[in-house]
């Protein structure tokens, strides 16, 4: 198994010819296969393997699934509805391997390190929402595994928008700091503030394009974000089918708890939801202001719309 493994990361990690990379400069190429070398030396030494594999045959592995995005796109309950499956092995926290130069640095070996043990037939996820919108991540997922299969989750941009805001206030008052109301990042000199990151993170065209540049369209599953609030079971359903999981997830697995307002899940008689950051109530902005944010999408959600060619119903 140890050699089984470290010959199949040695194979990934090949510098591969893609027809549809964009053109780079040599300065950046030589930063690029300087990174990769480096990978490369830190996941072929001899032995690299043996503490990742446990007694009882399972072992840790490079993921074959990661959740790239969108943040605060539902990427927490996307992974706990896929967790119900049994031939699932999910990373517990955000790695930010291939988004935080730090952690890029320690190697594929080091990545490993972060994944849970799994068996054989299991299929290993991470989740880092960072990644969507990361411009050097797409060409560094491709040049560990070209044929990585992707979850990205999106919902309605401008609601993306105030859930963004509102995980920030929110950890900003835990902390008893004072933090700016949303207008006031929203609105600059009187008009809409476009520079402001959070809408930046939900053009989500612009960002969609740097995937498509390293990874096929079908390799790259899109779950709505809305209809997994709404009803969770078809989108799992849509998600079992990409990822060749047979069906194990049932619509019993998921019950709408009235108190929270959102659908928790129920996994052998056991029930759990979501931790109490989830689902907060966005802040009151002016009607106009949000007219105003929602007219700013329609053109990006449209470019969206073609690129993918799919439609989702957002403002």
């Amino acid at each position: 198994m140890a050699a089984f493994l470290l010959g199949a990361v040695l194979l990934i990690v090949q510098p591969q010819i893609v027809p549809s990379r964009p053109a780079i400069n040599s300065n950046a190429e030589t930063s690029s296969q300087s990174v990769q070398r480096e990978l490369l030396k830190k996941t072929s030494q001899k032995n690299d393997f043996k503490e990742n594999i446990h007694s009882n045959g399972s072992c840790q592995q490079l993921p074959h699934t990661i959740i790239i995005g969108v943040r605060k796109g539902g990427t927490r309950a996307l992974l706990e509805m896929l967790s119900l499956h049994p031939d699932i092995a999910a990373a517990e926290s955000e790695v930010h391997f291939f988004d935080w130069e730090d952690h890029y640095r320690n190697g594929l070996k080091w990545y490993i390190n972060q994944m849970p043990f799994s068996y054989p037939h299991q299929i290993t996820v991470e989740k880092t929402p960072a990644y969507f919108t990361s411009p050097k991540v797409p060409e560094r997922v491709y040049n560990m595994n070209q044929s990585m299969r992707l979850l990205l989750i999106l919902r309605d941009p401008s609601e993306r928008v105030l859930s963004d805001y509102t995980q920030v206030f929110y950890n900003h008052m835990q902390k008893h700091k004072p933090y700016p109301s949303i207008e006031q990042f929203l609105i600059k000199n009187g008009e809409l503030n476009v520079d402001y990151k959070a809408i930046n993170r939900s053009l989500y065209y612009i960002h969609m394009q740097n995937w498509l540049k390293y990874f096929p369209l079908d390799h790259i599953h899109i779950v709505d974000g809305d209809k997994l609030i709404k009803d969770p079971f078809p989108e799992i359903e849509k998600v079992e089918r990409f990822l060749k999981l047979s069906p194990q997830i049932n619509a019993s697995n998921f019950y709408f708890n009235k108190t929270k307002g959102f659908y928790c899940l129920r996994d052998s008689g056991r029930e759990r939801c979501l931790h109490e950051s989830k689902g907060r109530a966005h802040p009151q902005v002016d009607s106009r202001l949000l007219e105003k944010l929602q007219e700013y999408f329609h053109e990006p959600n449209k470019k969206f719309f073609e690129l993918v060619g799919r439609t989702f119903y957002w403002h």
